[in-house]
């Protein structure tokens, strides 16, 4: 089956809790559930615009567990772009993080043109603190990937996390607008080009 080009893939990873489906969901339903519920896998679409069609934005988000070695080799594969999620309030849960880094840079190969964001999430509950923001920062500093905190609880950050993230896509333009009308703003962002835009 050939590969359908116009399909923008964003795969979310992290350990469990972190609040993967809780960022997702937030974005693409604007909704927010209180309750844990383990995720297997699931698939959200959103329609985007794409090299000025419109195409798909797919983001897959991943289980927490590592139960499943063959399902994640086959989201790295298939995806254009990543989200790595950890929580500002579990320093275990960024460590987590690093073996899915390295098996992303191991199947991609050259990662220096694939947009990854490294996420902070729950910057709602900074009393409850383990990882300072400099600690996010340096870690993407070193992974060469970009960095946002974000709240799903709150919403901060979640739409600019996704239009970030496509921001960070040089092959083509991919933007979150559909409706054809333009602010100058991005205009100019035009103009700069080879950029994605979220709205």
């Amino acid at each position: 089956m050939p590969e359908q080009s116009n399909d923008y893939r964003v795969v979310v990873f992290g350990a469990g809790g972190v609040g993967k489906s809780s960022l997702v969901l937030r974005f693409v339903k604007g909704t927010f559930r209180e309750s844990y519920i383990p995720t297997i896998e699931d698939t959200y679409r959103q329609v985007i615009s794409c090299d000025k069609s419109i195409c798909t934005l797919q983001i897959t988000d991943t289980t927490g567990s590592h139960q499943f070695p063959a399902m994640q080799r086959l989201s790295i594969s298939k995806g254009h772009a990543f989200i790595l999620v950890y929580s500002i309030t579990s320093r275990q849960s960024l460590e987590e993080l690093k073996p899915i880094y390295e098996q992303i840079c191991q199947i991609k190969g050259d990662i220096e043109s694939i947009p990854i964001m490294l996420v902070g999430n729950k910057n709602d509950e900074n009393q409850n603190r383990e990882v300072e923001s400099s600690e996010g920062e340096a870690m993407s500093k070193k992974w060469k990937c970009a960095f946002m905190e974000t709240s799903a609880k709150t919403n901060h950050n979640v739409k600019e996390l996704f239009q970030e993230l496509l921001n960070l896509e040089k092959r083509r333009t991919v933007s979150l607008q559909i409706d054809g009308k333009k602010s100058k703003q991005q205009k100019r962002k035009e103009k700069l080009k080879g950029k994605c835009v979220v709205m």
